[in-house]
């Protein structure tokens, strides 16, 4: 009997953001095969017996390239067992849980996707910096600051971008951003923007640096991985916010 795939998002690193559904898909899990990002506590809800395999990805270093995680999914599951791929954040935002949906369904397996929290959201709320704002700001891009070379251009266009939405969240940007600050100082953006850079969200030292686009693109601040970086006015009523709760953060404007 075949069994089947769930690709579960985990959320942004911290338990409490677990949905119900991804708790009991990894209850109910033979075989769980997870990303870095997730919450590490997550995996206490997976039952004894089960088979853990950890397929993180870093920059420049894969523990597992992603022929091999699907390839596995495919064989667990078509030998009867319940597969949960557990990525971080959201599995279909930036991430490659559409591909691995699909090459399940090709291969004659049943596939249910879980949402999850994104990063892209919850780093900036765990900041009090709000994606939109009443009279402040109408749109948002969420955007990768890095691209899959292979596919030969890019489909990020920052110039355009610049004055296009209000608010620019960028992931995976920590290793491109001075060039991604000049690009949107070309497109027009106004150098002294706001950006929080925001480190390690929901994990241990965690921090938000508040800087400016024009700081970014000098290189004077730098940014590590991962990061979440917000650009936009929201920036500066989240510090009021901010400042108005107590919560620490270092400037460098």
């Amino acid at each position: 009997m075949v069994g089947k795939v769930i690709i579960a998002g985990g959320g942004p690193g911290d338990e409490g953001l677990l949905t119900l559904r991804c708790i009991e898909a990894l209850r109910s899990a033979d075989v769980v095969i997870y990303d870095r990002l997730i919450p590490r506590s997550a995996l206490n809800y997976v039952r004894q017996g089960a088979q853990l395999i950890y397929a993180g990805k870093e920059p420049g270093r894969h523990t597992m390239e992603e022929d091999e995680i699907i390839r596995i999914m495919i064989s667990e599951a078509g030998n009867g067992k319940t597969v949960v791929r557990l990525h971080g954040g959201d599995a279909f935002l930036f991430g490659r849980g559409f591909e691995e949906c699909v090459a399940v369904l090709s291969a004659g397996i049943p596939c249910e996707v879980i949402p999850g929290v994104t990063s892209a959201i919850a780093a900036p709320e765990a900041y009090l910096i709000p994606p939109v704002l009443r009279g402040v700001s109408s749109s948002v891009a969420i955007v990768t600051g890095t691209e899959d070379p292979r596919k030969g251009r890019s489909f990020v266009n920052f110039r355009e971008l610049a004055k296009a939405v209000n608010t620019i969240i960028i992931l995976m940007g920590a290793s491109r951003i001075g060039e991604i600050a000049r690009e949107l100082i070309e497109g027009g953006l106004d150098p002294g923007t706001y950006v929080a850079v925001i480190t390690r969200a929901y994990m241990e030292n965690s921090k938000v640096v508040i800087t400016t686009v024009d700081k970014l693109s000098s290189g004077e601040v730098g940014v590590e991985n991962p990061s979440v970086i917000v650009v936009g006015d929201v920036v500066r009523e989240g510090l009021k916010a901010m400042r108005i709760a107590g919560i620490s953060f270092e400037m460098n404007v």
